[in-house]
């Protein structure tokens, strides 16, 4: 048998727990369990999951207050969990880092596919072999974003970007010296249509920033704010 995607599931309830362990096992997905924010996180920080399932509402430190202490060390793929009624906890899960929600009450073939579809995505790093052939791969002096690999590079260290992070990068290094408005990125990397706070995506490209200008402070300036409408992927010339 090969690799076994571990899958850590964060819920007060155990029913839920139960049930989504139940799913994701039936996929050949190994499972962990945490019935609270502060176990959850500190799972999390001694050991490198695939993918965090975890509940927004939970007494103690809640699913927010969780993947905001997370996001300081580790871009570990987070997909929330929240009621309806929630938008506001939800908003808030993408600010602090989230990579994808869902909505209870769910189905649990829809939580699988959401699970197979994003560890497709932010797992395809760990298993690319070096010597393959890369076919998709945009480049901008030192910077390298690799897409067959999901991998970020500048000038031969990787970046570590959450899932949402990269395609953030992505997005604006696709259309090199286009701006787009911050409601335009939300809808199309977030697939999220929600106005009045756009901040989820100040915060990510603020993140973004930071971590290219640990390696780079020329690459991190790649990413520029064009006031009053939006933020642009500035090409570099020559």
């Amino acid at each position: 048998m090969g690799y076994q995607p571990e899958i850590l599931i964060v819920d007060d309830e155990d029913r839920i727990r139960r049930l989504l362990k139940m799913y994701l096992e039936r996929e050949e997905y190994a499972t962990v369990e945490a019935s609270n924010g502060e176990d959850a996180l500190a799972l999390a920080l001694e050991k490198d999951y695939d993918l965090i399932l975890l509940d927004v509402m939970m007494p103690g430190m809640d699913g927010v207050e969780m993947c905001q202490e997370l996001r300081k060390t580790k871009a570990t793929p987070v997909m929330m969990l929240t009621a309806k009624g929630e938008e506001a906890n939800r908003v808030q899960g993408f600010e602090v880092g989230a990579d994808d929600y869902i909505v209870k009450p769910f189905s649990p073939r829809e939580v699988v596919l959401r699970v197979k579809a994003m560890l497709r995505r932010a797992s395809a790093t760990k298993f690319l072999q070096t010597d393959t052939q890369t076919k998709d791969l945009l480049v901008f002096g030192p910077l390298t974003i690799d897409n067959d690999a999901h991998r970020v590079s500048v000038d031969g260290t990787e970046i570590g970007l959450t899932p949402k992070e990269y395609e953030l990068l992505y997005y604006l290094a696709q259309s090199p010296d286009k701006v787009f408005s911050r409601e335009q990125l939300l809808k199309d990397v977030w697939n999220y249509e929600f106005f009045g706070d756009l901040r989820t995506v100040d915060t990510h490209i603020k993140r973004l920033r930071e971590k290219l200008n640990r390696v780079s402070p020329e690459v991190s300036a790649i990413i520029s704010t064009v006031w009053g409408v939006g933020y642009k992927f500035e090409a570099q010339r020559g």
